[in-house]
């Protein structure tokens, strides 16, 4: 070894030992140790990765890019995962993707309508607004907080031209249903995975029924890389659409500090373009600029090995909540798995009974008074939220669920940090919560 990888060897052992030494510090004290609802779960290779990666000093994406779009694509088993600079913005490229001219009639335009639902988390319908399409929501089940299979067929309208969905708090939505509506009708099917990374659908992954998925890495998270997201698709046109509206628009597919991979760099005639203009500043589509840095993928790359671990915890974890609130379920609406699904469970939802005898935030509030973070299931009803009195948009039916869970409804944690004394601990508060209620 040379001097440079001798002196690098030493750098990451000095830094695992000293996150190990940190981590084997920390402790649980019920009542004082605050109960998460989410955070990212780490050792040491995370942090030396991300050295690693600095020492480079490769300020944008690179090699550890590279290697977890690779790895990322063969856990889901899709053709292509694009790394992106956050859940919101995989939805942003995923929708824009399909407003691309080069799809022709398939192309989404202005007005055309997507249906999705209103009790979810905004960029789920922002990238809808931002691209000109109209959205149309629907009624999700309480317990599942999805759709029913007849509620997206009935959504379905002249001006329909796709689905944009995400699997609830992990729980996947009726994605066989959607996808044979979509494949009868010509309907574009984009699943929004940033809560359901690992959720399989008749033992398949989600993100892989339709023709784009989405996933985000932020610290919440089922894995992290801090801020971070990616696109996901089967087909190599979209990836290719998807890959020029994440780098500015561009034409070009050159990874970045390479030139000419194609080998036609100065021989190809855009528009009224001189001929041989350019190509790595051919511009196919008005895009933008969401690369990743390679630091963040570094540490994606340490957490993508511990995904399955992940995912197990998860299921453990929500299965002890279940069984230790079961007892309570008349006043309480547990969390159900949709049909034919096998949740990686992002949370734990619940919703208070008409006739429980207490409301969400006497409940919530005990909690958080005993150091267990809640969360609302996101923004409620999002057609209440201010940001959209005024949007254009279809609702099919009634939107009396979403009402409720608006309402009514919160979630706790279930994610890996979690051990069996933080398990015990949030049982234990129910049962004196219930005491007195």
């Amino acid at each position: 070894m040379d001097f440079d990888n001798i002196l690098r060897a030493e750098i990451l052992d000095k830094v695992r030992q000293l996150i190990t030494h940190r981590l084997d510090r920390l402790s649980f004290v019920p009542g004082e140790t605050p109960v998460r609802y989410a955070g990212r779960v780490y050792d040491a290779e995370e942090v030396a990765n991300l050295v690693d990666a600095g020492l480079d000093f490769w300020l944008t994406a690179g090699r550890y890019t590279e290697q977890f779009e690779n790895d990322l694509a063969a856990f889901l088993g899709v053709s292509d995962a694009l790394l992106v600079n956050s859940g919101s913005s995989a939805n942003l490229v995923a929708m824009s993707t399909l407003t691309s001219p080069s799809l022709g009639s398939r192309a989404l335009r202005s007005g055309d309508e997507v249906v999705t639902v209103a009790a979810g988390f905004p960029t789920t319908v922002n990238p809808i607004l931002q691209t000109g399409l109209r959205p149309v929501f629907v009624d999700v089940e309480l317990g599942t907080y999805v759709p029913r299979a007849e509620t997206l067929a009935q959504a379905v309208g002249p001006n329909t031209k796709a689905i944009f969905l995400a699997h609830t708090l992990g729980n996947p939505f009726p994605v066989g249903v959607a996808q044979r509506i979509c494949d009868e009708r010509q309907l574009w099917l984009v699943e929004d995975c940033c809560d359901a990374l690992g959720s399989l659908h008749q033992g398949m992954p989600c993100g892989t029924f339709g023709a784009i998925g989405t996933v985000s890495f932020y610290p919440a998270h089922h894995i992290t890389m801090g801020e971070g997201g990616a696109v996901v698709t089967k087909y190599g046109n979209l990836a290719r659409i998807a890959r020029s509206f994440r780098d500015w628009g561009r034409d070009c597919y050159c990874s970045g500090g390479e030139n000419n991979t194609c080998g036609i760099r100065f021989s190809q005639q855009f528009g009224t373009l001189p001929f041989g203009f350019d190509h790595k500043y051919v511009y196919s589509h008005i895009g933008y600029n969401l690369k990743v840095t390679d630091i963040q993928a570094a540490i994606g790359c340490a957490q993508l090995g511990k995904l399955p671990g992940f995912i197990s915890r998860r299921k453990q974890n929500f299965d002890t909540l279940r069984n230790g609130l079961v007892s309570w379920s008349d006043r309480l609406i547990l969390p159900e798995a949709s049909q034919e699904s096998e949740p990686s469970w992002f949370g734990f939802p619940l919703t208070i009974r008409e006739k429980a005898g207490f409301t969400r935030n006497e409940l919530t509030r005990f909690l958080e008074d005993h150091r267990i973070e809640t969360r609302n299931i996101f923004g409620g009803n999002l057609l209440r939220q201010p940001a959209y009195r005024s949007i254009e948009h279809r609702v099919v039916g009634h939107l009396t669920n979403t009402d409720r869970i608006m309402n009514d409804s919160f979630f706790i944690g279930c994610y890996p940090g979690l051990k069996s004394q933080h398990l015990a601990y949030v049982l234990q508060v129910f049962t004196d919560f219930f005491k007195v209620h």
